[in-house]
């Protein structure tokens, strides 16, 4: 299993912009399809969007569909999450996940690594 650690949240006024990272170490990052998730406290986690283990293909959810936009480097073991025109309801826990090796469709991956999750806060 890889180990995942969360980077770059903070806090935004509405419509900032910030770039989450997310770094992978103790597996071969470059097999995983990696997604985002968010959480805020007394909710379910959301799923906020996929890439698959190439790069090639990405899923999200609508209420982030041409505002995120995720993206990976292989070559430095990171996949990130880029989110422009933050909105307050986009204040949550950020958390990356890594799904097994073998699977390749987005919308069915078993996620089974996380990070600890970074603190993103939108001001109004």
């Amino acid at each position: 299993q890889v180990q995942l650690k969360e980077s770059g949240g903070g806090l935004v006024q509405a419509g900032g912009s910030l770039r989450l990272s997310c770094a992978a170490s103790g597996g071969t990052f470059s097999r995983h399809p990696m997604g985002w998730f968010r959480q805020v406290p007394g909710k379910e986690r959301e799923f906020v969007g996929a890439i698959h283990r190439s790069g090639g293909s990405t899923v999200y959810t609508d209420s982030v569909r041409n505002r995120f936009t995720i993206s990976r480097d292989n070559a430095k073991n990171t996949v990130y999450l880029q989110m422009n025109d933050l909105k307050p309801d986009d204040t949550a826990v950020y958390y990356c996940a890594a799904g097994p090796d073998w699977q390749l469709d987005l919308n069915k991956i078993s996620w089974n690594s996380w990070g600890q999750g970074t603190q993103v806060t939108v001001s109004s």
